[in-house]
């Protein structure tokens, strides 16, 4: 199931997809997703981010294998930063060499805090799409990643939620990242150190998620250098595909 938010002439609205149409429901987070009878054509829908965070958290070493040698960490973006689909990444030039990192992210459907392995599929509405970009040159000034982490529209997600997928599911997802129509980077899901029951166990060990918040579950070398003027589309197998400006 795809859920989204898309917005019309009376403003966003959270819909799901029913064949070529956008069906506009109360709540995403209802057991019930609850419909208002109100419905939007699939052509032509302009896509929003699809979820509203209060919480995005981004896992840090989590690229491969070898970061396992040390203890899961995880680093906080701005909710502020969020654009959806088509909406540009706008880079400062004060902040160097900025690259965009194709990410599986999940979408939190409820309350959680302490979970258990056993816990976690209850509590994810679905995976999303994330570009966790980052002003590469700002990491070594600042270990927190504040300044590397928060530019503007630095956390575009989307197209949409993909619901339908398990935890099985994900584990070994192709992410394709292009620049300009040109890969510059392919991996899999399957190359990060911590999966992601593993995230969740521990994120929620240390702080409450809630629903709609996001988890970038980490960059398994899908990073690719960008300037302005340039476009990236980051595309995850069964997920979606989301293309973003740089400006």
């Amino acid at each position: 199931m795809r859920l989204a938010r898309i917005d019309t002439p009376t403003g966003p609205r959270p819909v799901v997809q029913d064949g070529d149409v956008w069906a506009v429901v109360v709540d995403h987070h209802a057991p019930d997703l609850e419909r208002t009878g109100e419905t939007h054509p699939v052509d032509g829908a302009r896509l929003l981010a699809p979820c509203e965070p209060r919480v995005v958290l981004g896992m840090a070493h989590n690229s491969g294998p070898a970061d396992r040698l040390v203890p899961p960490q995880a680093f906080t973006k701005s909710a502020r930063t969020v654009v959806g689909p088509g909406e540009p990444v706008r880079l400062d030039p004060a902040a160097g060499k900025v690259v965009v990192e194709g990410e599986l992210a999940i979408v939190i459907g409820r309350t959680a805090r302490h979970l258990t392995p056993e816990q976690v599929p209850g509590v994810i509405l679905g995976w999303t799409v994330g570009n966790d970009v980052t002003a590469y040159e700002q990491s070594a000034l600042d270990d927190k990643f504040t300044q590397s982490k928060n530019g503007d529209g630095f956390t575009p997600l989307g197209p949409w939620i993909e619901s339908d997928l398990a935890v099985a599911g994900v584990a070994d997802l192709a992410i394709d990242v292009q620049v300009d129509g040109a890969t510059e980077a392919k991996a899999s899901t399957s190359g990060l150190a911590w999966d992601v029951v593993e995230q969740l166990v521990y994120l929620t060990s240390h702080l409450t998620l809630g629903p709609g918040d996001v988890v970038l579950t980490g960059s398994p070398s899908t990073s690719a250098h960008v300037v302005p003027g340039q476009t990236s589309t980051i595309t995850i197998e069964g997920v979606g595909t989301l293309t973003n400006p740089i400006v």
